[in-house]
């Protein structure tokens, strides 16, 4: 599913809301869990997961092409780990 099948389902869940409307709050929501994993928070959703942001270390890599070694500096990076509920509900499908 992508961002706009998203917003179409939501849309049509809900004919009381504008379209525009719904672009708007799934934008806002998408927005504030990435502000959020920028400021190196953790945002949970109740039975769906939990995004976080993990650090890597600055390591020597290796060119898979070439075999040559190349430096890799530390980075941080997105993290999700699904919550039980939807485990459960993936498991029993």
């Amino acid at each position: 599913m992508i961002k706009s099948e998203l917003i179409q389902i939501i849309a049509e869940e809900n004919p009381h809301l504008y379209q525009s409307d719904v672009e708007r709050i799934v934008g806002t929501i998408f927005e504030e869990i990435t502000s959020a994993l920028v400021r190196g928070e953790r945002v949970e959703l109740r039975g769906f997961g939990a995004f976080s942001v993990k650090h890597r270390d600055a390591r020597i890599g290796r060119n898979p092409r070439t075999g040559e070694s190349v430096e890799v500096e530390e980075k941080r990076v997105p993290f999700f780990k699904t919550g039980k509920l939807l485990r459960e509900r993936l498991n029993d499908a």
